[in-house]
């Protein structure tokens, strides 16, 4: 069991931010025995995208003491992703892959998904205050530092052994502390909501996230995650020069690129949107660091890539799994090297995610995975990284993601751009 704490600190471990990543290192800490707080801004339940898991969560959610709160929220099974291109179909079933572990997992809503977990980390004894904003963090190996405001304006300063960042993409850290660095990632926009979809169609399949791309454009693509309730969010994601230029607002450019999809305009036709259109851009983050004396940034807070593959919470839940046991080793006075032991093995799974982003939208993945005929074994690996495996070391395309792509693509018949041909 980690040391009881020093009476000059105001917990073990304060946690900024109650969202996944949050509420998995919160819940694995407090149940171990240690005194956690957890400071989130907002007041839950509120809304979020990011709604599609994918089965790798499942594991860390069961380490957190989670996995059975996430089974009784009688959300939306899934099973893996069709991917929809003109009059093009694939289906890729995260139930027969190369990694072992689970093959299944939920699409969910993501106002009610936080909340539950939350509450579930708080019922295992981390204290969680809600309406609470981080504006000042002093980093200290055995005493970092932070100065807290409430809804009303009260401040007040709190004393940790360690602190986790998990504030998703209010950044908490990476802002204070200037940790911010260019994510290598094309800025980009996406527009979304939920709606009511009254789907009838009987080919499709609610079991899985349906990922489309425009007919005219590959580098525009939309996503539709059904949930258990007759609800889905509808999204699509593009250049933002290409997405604005559709419409005066969110709404109306949301409408133009959905009915320009033949299979979403299709699929949609008796949907109705019940709330307001949300729009992000720039939303592609990065950091020099993923820790400092007496921090570690999880999620989001650190890095964020793209939602083409659902990975965002698959990282965020990654990194708590990760953290929260070497800040009980460093609690306990054992020596933590966080570079070698959280960093660069996290990073590793966000750089195969990161391969296969790239992959997607310089069309090398979009080639693979309409290409409908492949050896059972590639398609097998593929659907691994897919399902959430990126730190499967055993899987070439974990091992080498670019290489791997780049000559499955060729024998797909992809032909680079002289612009990917130099990068």
């Amino acid at each position: 069991m980690p040391n009881e704490s020093p009476p000059s600190v105001d917990a073990d471990v304060i946690v900024i931010g109650a969202g996944p990543a949050g509420a998995a290192a919160a819940s694995r800490l407090a149940r171990d025995g240690l005194h956690v707080e957890v400071l989130e801004r907002n007041h839950f339940p509120r809304f979020a995208i990011g709604e599609s898991l994918l089965p790798q969560c499942m594991l860390h959610l069961d380490e957190s003491g989670l996995l059975e709160t996430v089974q009784a929220g009688g959300y939306q099974h899934k099973n893996g992703a069709v991917f929809s291109r003109n009059d093009k179909q694939t289906a890729i079933d995260f139930r027969d892959k190369f990694s072992a572990g689970w093959g299944t997992t939920y699409q969910v809503e993501r106002a009610d998904f936080d909340h539950r977990l939350i509450q579930a980390a708080s019922s295992h004894g981390a204290h969680v205050s809600f309406g609470m904003s981080v504006t000042d963090f002093q980093p200290d190996d055995e005493r970092p530092r932070l100065r807290v405001t409430d809804d009303d304006g009260r401040e007040s300063h709190l004393t940790a052994r360690f602190v986790l960042d998990a504030s998703g993409y209010g950044r908490v850290l990476a802002r204070l502390l200037a940790l911010s660095r260019h994510p290598r990632m094309e800025p980009r926009m996406a527009l979304f909501t939920h709606v009511e979809d009254h789907i009838n169609d009987p080919d499709f399949d609610r079991e899985k996230i349906l990922i489309g791309v425009h007919p005219a454009d590959d580098s525009v693509w939309y996503w539709l995650i059904p949930f258990a309730n007759g609800h889905s969010s509808v999204g699509v994601v593009g250049d933002i020069d290409t997405l604005s230029r559709a419409g005066n607002d969110a709404m109306e450019r949301w409408h133009y690129w959905i009915s320009a999809e033949p299979r979403y305009r299709s699929l949609l036709k008796r949907a109705r949107v019940i709330r307001p259109v949300d729009e992000l851009q720039g939303y592609a983050a990065d950091v020099d660091r993923l820790h400092g004396p007496g921090y570690a940034l999880l999620g989001n807070a650190g890095e964020f890539l793209d939602p083409v593959f659902s990975s965002g919470v698959t990282i965020a839940l990654r990194s708590a799994s990760m953290a929260a046991p070497l800040v009980e080793r460093q609690l306990e006075g054992q020596w933590v090297d966080w570079q070698a032991e959280f960093e660069e093995p996290l990073r590793r799974g966000i750089d195969t995610f990161r391969a296969f982003v790239d992959a997607w939208y310089d069309g090398r993945l979009q080639s693979i995975i309409f290409h409908g005929s492949h050896p059972q074994e590639l398609k097998r690996m593929i659907s691994a990284v897919l399902a959430g495996y990126a730190w499967d070391s055993d899987n070439p395309f974990v091992t080498s993601p670019q290489k791997r792509l780049t000559t499955l693509a060729e024998l797909c018949g992809h032909h680079p751009s002289t612009a990917e041909g130099r990068a």
